[in-house]
């Protein structure tokens, strides 16, 4: 399978590359939970239930864990942390968290792969190829 991409046109003024076109990837469908319990209750022994049951405490846990500064690591799937963004203070003693701290964020690091060269490869991103998206009679 690969991965589907339209073409866009850079029309932001304040880009050198103002008129360039680029690839952007496109997705054709979302897949939830149910969906994932379904397919993994194919190719394993655990019912769907059970799968779903899983994902679901594992959501939770991970909102726990997270919210407690602890960095979450799900092996051969990658790793999630929580960021601050942050307006700047002029000193130490100015830095006040409810002026400054403008939002939080989930971070997430895809497992990378090293190979015998050295290559670092994301888990995710093994073997992946990119195509262009079918044409629709919108775009056409």
């Amino acid at each position: 399978m690969a991965v589907f991409y339209r073409l866009y046109q850079n029309n932001n003024e304040n880009f050198v590359n103002k008129g360039k076109w680029y690839a952007r990837a496109t997705m054709t469908e979302t897949v939830d939970m149910k969906k994932l319990a379904e397919r993994i209750q194919r190719n394993c022994t655990a019912k769907r239930s059970d799968v779903w049951a899983v994902l679901t405490e594992l959501v939770e846990v991970m909102q726990d864990e997270l919210q407690a500064s602890h960095r979450v690591k799900l092996d051969g799937f990658g790793a999630f942390k929580i960021g601050i963004q942050s307006k700047a203070s002029d000193t130490v003693k100015d830095f006040n968290a409810a002026k400054h701290v403008k939002g939080l964020r989930v971070i997430f690091q895809p497992e990378t792969k090293i190979s015998a060269d050295k290559t670092r490869t994301r888990t995710f991103l093994t073997g992946c190829t990119v195509q262009e998206a079918p044409k629709n009679a919108i775009e056409a």
